[in-house]
């Protein structure tokens, strides 16, 4: 495979938003300059919800407009209403990124909206659009599984993918909200999504919940997804659903990629920097596992006895 691979960092937004203290301005706006070097695809920068149901994203127009754009890297945020969308468009995004749940419980968990209501709202929100530039995308969550329903159907995710394409939405992301998915799941629903709609943009979202957030990044990949959502450090997690842990890691992800030849377009060393950052910036430790061991290029100095021995 010989393809370019996009990673999308989704940190300043999924990342930030369950952290138990406020991240200030300055210093997301700094870390968003520094991951807009690293040669990632997308940032998801922030969402436009409201202060009182996620107060750590208060902050979304001035970071929005602080951020220097980076040619080449696309700047997308988490829009739930209409209000958030206009608010969005007045700061020039690159994208808006729309949020349903594919189960009814979650849904209402989660946005208080069943599937329907999201679907309704969604066109709302698009109207406003009209005439923008932007690019409209959907994260379907609950895609592999929910929290409070168990399995949920496949046709039912192929049935809301083909309604959100039918109201205009661009792209659909695919995503595993707490963690449920396993590989030959994922390579069914990932490839079959992409044989039904070969126009659509269609991007991966994992959670590393159970341990088989990368695995089933490969399973992804094998089944010919080439865009995957990635939370530097591994944050994350979503608010409204139990159990639910950090995203895959940005820079593991990109590290596994690399190891296998492929194009990902990052600078991994640069990745690290930044990842590296983090936990004087939340207070406290993050899952990452290359940011701790470093990559597989690291050579550690022989033992004393043998070095003894040989000489």
């Amino acid at each position: 495979m010989t393809k370019r691979l996009y990673i999308q960092d989704v940190a300043t937004r999924d990342g930030f938003q369950i952290e138990a203290a406020f991240v200030p301005t300055e210093d997301k706006i700094t870390l968003i300059d520094r991951l807009s070097h690293t040669g990632l695809a997308k940032i998801e920068v922030t969402s436009f919800t409201s202060p009182k149901a996620i107060p750590n994203l208060r902050d979304a127009e001035e970071v929005m407009r602080g951020i220097q754009r980076v040619p080449g890297v696309e700047y997308t945020v988490l829009v739930p209403n209409v209000r958030g969308c206009e608010r969005a468009l007045s700061c020039a995004v690159d994208e808006i990124n729309l949020v349903m749940s594919a189960s009814d419980t979650h849904g209402l968990a989660n946005l208080r909206m069943t599937p329907e209501q999201s679907l309704a709202q969604f066109a709302e929100i698009i109207e406003v659009t009209r005439g923008s530039k932007v690019f409209i995308n959907a994260s379907l969550s609950t895609t592999f599984g929910c929290p409070f329903e168990g399995e949920v159907p496949e046709n039912r995710v192929h049935e809301l993918t083909e309604r959100l394409l039918d109201l205009g939405v661009q792209g659909v992301t695919l995503c595993d909200t707490t963690g449920m998915a396993d590989p030959a799941q994922v390579e069914r629903i990932c490839r079959e999504s992409l044989q039904r709609w070969p126009e659509a943009v269609f991007t991966a979202h994992f959670h590393n919940t159970r341990g088989m957030g990368l695995a089933n990044a490969l399973a992804a990949l094998h089944a010919g997804i080439d865009r995957f959502d990635a939370s530097l450090g591994g944050l994350g997690g979503c608010p409204y659903a139990p159990g639910a842990s950090g995203n895959i890691c940005t820079e593991d992800l990109v590290h596994m990629f690399q190891r296998m030849g492929l194009d990902t377009g990052v600078n991994l060393d640069a990745l690290l920097a930044a990842a590296a950052t983090l936990p004087e910036l939340i207070g406290h430790d993050v899952p990452g596992a290359i940011l701790k061991a470093g990559t597989s290029e690291r050579r550690y100095p022989k033992p004393k006895w043998m070095s003894e021995a040989q000489a």
